[in-house]
């Protein structure tokens, strides 16, 4: 038995931000940006809003797709590392909200990866027969934790929601048939959140000198990315002996456009197989993948049996990938 996807859905705020509204923030430009990572505007969550309401969002349009009620969700499982509070999981505040008694509920932490990483949770739960369905949501409000004054990395990030239904499924060419994970702790300084946890508590001092922003070294980022993410697609790929010519679609976390560009040049595999939106919603995190899944499906582009190359990778470092049999 094998878990499929029978339902997506995604959420983006209405307030959108674009590269000349961050001319007047930072010395940046809209060439410099979109030159560099393909990125023309970004959505920003409303004061009001947590992660909490744009996952309910997102969560509601995959249930209607799925035609599942909510009071029948078994498991709720959510990539976050924006949550609305320390604790209770961003995946307990959404099941309350569901009004849903059924489900178990947490979170998933692993950054841009968080949603993959929650995929593959929901996957063995449903696949084993534990569960008859499960509800995967990528949602991070990264507004909250981006420096705005810092132009190398303000111009990334973007909020937003998305939503994954999972079922299961005896057909013997479809759903979820691979999935890989893999971390690398001695790279936490790369990206990461340094402020506001155990070893750096909220105080007046560690706010004033900015550690409650996330911290990222570009360029380093860029390289550990392009290298690690190529190498998890050539482990599901080759798990499933499959070649480029057999990939049907890719469905990958929108972190840069050179990173995209430059993975799928050493795969082998043509751009016009891999849905894009990091143009106008930036770097959303964890909402990234199933943000990119909901719209792929919503256009039309998907038929029973395609075989879909998903990948991400985020601060951690953490990143997989996996092939999903439509």
């Amino acid at each position: 038995m094998r878990s499929l996807v029978v339902g997506t859905g995604s959420y983006a705020p209405e307030k959108v931000l674009t590269n000349a509204d961050l001319e007047k923030l930072v010395e940046t430009n809209d060439e410099w940006i979109r030159t560099r990572t393909g990125i023309r505007e970004r959505h920003i969550a409303a004061p009001e809003q947590a992660s909490s309401d744009m996952a309910l969002i997102a969560a509601q349009r995959a249930l209607d797709q799925a035609g599942l009620a909510a009071a029948d969700v078994e498991a709720i499982i959510v990539g976050t590392v924006t949550p609305d509070y320390p604790f209770p999981s961003t995946a307990a505040v959404v099941q309350g909200k569901l009004g849903n008694k059924k489900a178990f509920a947490f979170d998933v932490s692993a950054a841009c990866a968080g949603s993959l990483h929650a995929l593959s949770v929901a996957d063995r739960y449903v696949a084993s027969g534990a569960i008859k369905n499960a509800l995967v949501i990528g949602v991070d409000t990264l507004s909250r934790i981006t420096n705005w004054k810092d132009r190398n990395s303000c111009i990334l990030f973007g909020d937003g929601a998305g939503a994954m239904v999972l079922a299961p499924t005896d057909a013997p060419n479809r759903g979820l048939s691979t999935i890989r994970l893999h971390a690398d702790g001695s790279l936490v300084p790369m990206l990461f959140q340094p402020g506001g946890g155990s070893r750096d508590p909220i105080t007046v001092e560690m706010a004033a000198a900015g550690r409650q922003y996330l911290f990222m070294k570009g360029q380093e980022v860029y390289k550990v990315a392009v290298r690690s993410l190529e190498e998890v697609c050539r482990e599901v790929m080759t798990a499933e002996g499959l070649t480029a010519e057999g990939i049907t679609y890719v469905i990958a976390h929108q972190a840069n456009k050179r990173i995209l560009d430059a993975t799928l040049s050493r795969l082998g595999i043509p751009e016009s197989k891999c849905w894009m939106n990091l143009e106008k919603y930036g770097n959303t995190s964890a909402a990234s993948v199933p943000m990119t899944l909901d719209e792929a499906h919503r256009a039309g582009w998907f038929k029973p049996g395609d075989v879909i190359l998903m990948m991400a990778i985020g601060g951690g470092m953490a990143w997989g990938g996996a092939i999903l049999r439509w």
